[in-house]
C-alpha cells in the first residue's frame, strides 16, 4: 500500500468518527423534548393597601352661649311670682313673712328654670370630619406553573401566563417571557 492510499483510509477513518459523533449528538438533540406540557396555572396575588382620605360633613349641636351668666331674669321674675304668690296667703304679719318666703323659694325657683333652659339651649352647626380609610386590592404577582416534562411533573413560577406548553432548551424549562407577551 502506498502513503496515500494510507492517508486515505486515515483521513476517511478520521472523518466517520467525527460524522458518527456529531449524529449521535444531533440525534440526542432530536429526541429531546422540545416542549413541557403544562398540567396547572395557578395565579399568585398579593394584597395591596392604599390608604385615603374620606371627609363629609356633620351636624354637632353645642350648648348655646349664656347671655345671662348669673341667671338675674329668672331671678326676678321668679321672686316675683312668688313675692305675689306669697302676698296672697295669710293675714297681717303672716302675710309679710309668706311674701317674703314666697319672693325667696320664686327667685330659687326662677333661677333653677333658666339654668335648665340655658343649659338646653342648643345651636346645630356642620363640621367637616375626615377619617383615613384603607382601601385593599389584589395585584397580580406571578403564576404558579405545574409542568410534565420527561413524563415527570415539576413546578416553576413565571411572570406571564403560559400557554399549554413551556419551551425547553437543553433540557431545562424556559421561564423567560416570550417577546409577544405582556404581563
Amino acid at each position: 500500500m502506498d502513503k496515500s492510499m494510507i492517508k486515505g483510509i486515515a483521513v476517511g477513518g478520521l472523518a466517520m468518527v467525527v460524522l458518527g459523533a456529531s449524529g449521535v449528538t444531533g440525534y440526542r438533540a432530536l429526541t429531546q423534548p422540545q416542549t413541557a406540557d403544562v398540567v396547572a396555572v395557578k395565579e399568585i396575588t398579593q394584597t395591596v393597601t392604599t390608604p385615603r382620605e374620606v371627609c363629609e360633613m356633620v351636624a354637632v349641636q353645642r350648648t348655646a352661649p349664656v347671655k345671662d351668666q348669673n341667671r338675674i331674669a329668672g331671678t326676678v321674675v321668679g321672686g316675683l311670682a312668688g313675692g305675689l304668690l306669697g302676698s296672697a296667703v295669710g293675714n297681717g304679719s303672716g302675710k309679710t313673712v309668706a311674701t317674703i318666703a314666697g319672693a325667696a323659694a320664686g327667685g330659687y325657683a326662677g333661677n333653677q328654670v333658666q339654668k335648665n333652659m340655658q343649659q338646653k339651649d342648643v345651636i346645630t352647626t356642620s363640621e367637616q370630619r375626615c377619617r383615613t380609610v384603607q382601601d385593599k386590592s389584589q395585584k397580580l404577582v406571578g403564576y404558579d406553573v405545574t409542568y410534565r416534562l420527561d413524563g415527570k411533573d415539576a413546578k416553576v413560577r413565571t411572570s406571564f401566563k403560559p400557554g399549554d406548553t413551556l419551551p425547553v432548551k437543553d433540557g431545562q424549562v424556559v421561564i423567560t417571557p416570550p417577546a409577544d407577551t405582556k404581563s
